[in-house]
């Protein structure tokens, strides 16, 4: 019994067949199907080898959500020198929760030279020892309240005051003036290596010692995942303005240079995307079945047209019939209507 139920499984099994092999008595092969299966490997070896490319490359994925971490404090990175001379100059930061950071939690005053960086005295190999070094560069990074605010350089050093702050500004020589700027590198949260923020690099030349420069900057939280890095930092937009000051024609303010920041309630977070490796044997089956089939039907048809315009009308296939005459002749000519015949 066990063996006729063996039996019988194999032989549903057979019936169950969806690949049946053909003899290969039955099997007619010829050069032009030769030459359209060289054509099919070859373009399904260069399709291949591209999925695999594209399996290889990753992509960014972005998704937006609301910021809800509010207590925390917020990095700010500064490097920016002032074609001024560090004792007439003060940073500091105020923000609408009127908390005063000043520049000595964090940054760093250096007497410099105004007219090359670092890489481009490198770069020309000019010896500046000699140079009167009068400009300052402020660096450094401060921490900062999560809210709006202002971050300036003016004249005089900012001191406390219990309506908001104030700079010594009297003490300055209104000659000594020059808010000329350099930013080499301006950002907020972690520093990531790679990552281009929009002041870096700019460089302001002030026409009149009374001028004003100011950037309107927009934070965006964002949270990078990817392979080779995983941190919290923030991007930003920036608007810039700058415009001189003259009381008698109604431009007021003050000479310095102003970035007032904003927060966006909104977090990015951008994710690096790899496919998946079932995705990826989805699709490369999909290649080659679709390119056996499309390349099967079309060699059908192929085949049909040739052969039937080719082939059936040279050894008459398509001809018309002897008609039979009385006298037992087979006549293989068409009969000839005339006018006459028809009467």
């Amino acid at each position: 019994m066990r063996r006729l139920n063996r039996k019988k499984a194999l032989n549903l099994m057979k019936e169950l067949d969806a690949f049946p092999k053909v003899p290969e008595s039955y099997v007619e092969t010829s050069a032009s199907r030769g030459t359209v299966s060289i054509i099919v490997f070859t373009t399904m070896a260069l399709l291949t080898i591209m999925e695999f490319f594209v399996y290889q490359n990753t992509w960014m994925k972005y998704e937006y959500e609301v910021d809800k971490d509010f207590t925390s404090k917020l990095r700010m990175n500064i490097d920016i020198t002032v074609a001024m001379k560090c004792q007439y100059i003060g940073a500091d930061v105020l923000d609408l929760a009127e908390t005063m950071i000043t520049s000595a939690d964090g940054l760093i005053y250096e007497p410099v030279i105004f007219d090359l960086t670092p890489q481009q005295k490198h770069w020309h190999r000019e010896d500046n020892s000699l140079q009167p070094r009068n400009a300052c560069r402020i660096h450094g990074h401060l921490y900062v309240n999560k809210v709006a605010g202002n971050f300036h350089i003016t004249v005089g050093k900012a001191i406390p005051h219990p309506r908001g702050h104030a700079h010594l500004a009297a003490l300055v020589s209104h000659d000594s003036y020059n808010f000329s700027h350099r930013i080499d590198h301006f950002s907020f949260g972690e520093l990531l290596p790679g990552l281009i923020n929009p002041l870096d690099g700019t460089e302001k030349i002030a026409s009149d010692p009374n001028h004003m420069f100011q950037y309107f900057i927009t934070i965006v939280p964002t949270r990078l995942n990817t392979y080779q890095i995983s941190s919290d930092t923030h991007q930003f937009s920036v608007t810039e303005r700058e415009r001189v000051i003259n009381h008698a024609s109604g431009s007021h303010g003050v000479s310095g240079i102003f970035m007032k920041y904003d927060i966006s309630s909104l977090m990015v977070t951008v994710t690096e995307v790899h496919m998946p490796f079932w995705k990826f044997l989805v699709r490369l089956c999909g290649i080659i079945g679709g390119i056996f089939s499309t390349t099967g039907m079309l060699h059908g048809i192929g085949e049909f047209i040739v052969d039937v315009f080719c082939c059936r009308f040279k050894l008459g296939a398509y001809k018309p019939a002897p008609v039979s005459l009385h006298d037992g002749h087979a006549n293989n000519h068409l009969p000839l209507i005339t006018d006459k015949s028809t009467l």
